[in-house]
């Protein structure tokens, strides 16, 4: 009977944390957990304006780096979706990457004001942020 007690209560931290919980923190060797966040940021107004390389660029060095100095990547990406008059639209993108440790208190607030300041200061509708669970080793 002890032995299936201890087969239960393993499937139950199995289940309940998952490999994290079990071996180191579920990343390979040499890797540590961290969060990788990604904006998607269209460079299309609404009244036909573009977001150009020069607005891009002031932007990425008055409010993207100070929050974010340890560094991040720039991606040019080409984005579609079906508009409210259900026609598909197009425009060009920048993808932004920022990798934080996974015990950075403050990512989720800066990742806020950082998509908060691009569509207030471009007239944008929505910027679409993924966060994901990732390992990674430098």
């Amino acid at each position: 009977m002890r032995n299936i007690a201890i087969t239960l209560i393993a499937a139950y931290a199995f289940a309940s944390f998952g490999c994290d919980a079990i071996l180191n923190n579920g990343c390979p060797d040499g890797t540590e957990r961290w969060i990788e966040h990604q904006l998607y940021m269209g460079r299309g107004g609404p009244d036909g304006t573009v977001v150009d390389d020069s607005a891009w660029e002031i932007f990425l060095a008055d409010v993207v780096t100070p929050r974010f100095p340890d560094g991040l990547t720039v991606l040019d990406g080409k984005g579609q979706w079906r508009g409210s008059e259900d026609l598909i639209q197009q425009e060009s993108t920048k993808v932004l990457v920022i990798f934080v440790p996974n015990d950075h208190e403050d990512a989720e607030d800066l990742i806020e004001e950082v998509s908060d300041e691009y569509k207030n200061r471009f007239d944008q509708e929505s910027v679409l942020k993924t966060v994901t669970k990732t390992c990674l080793a430098f």
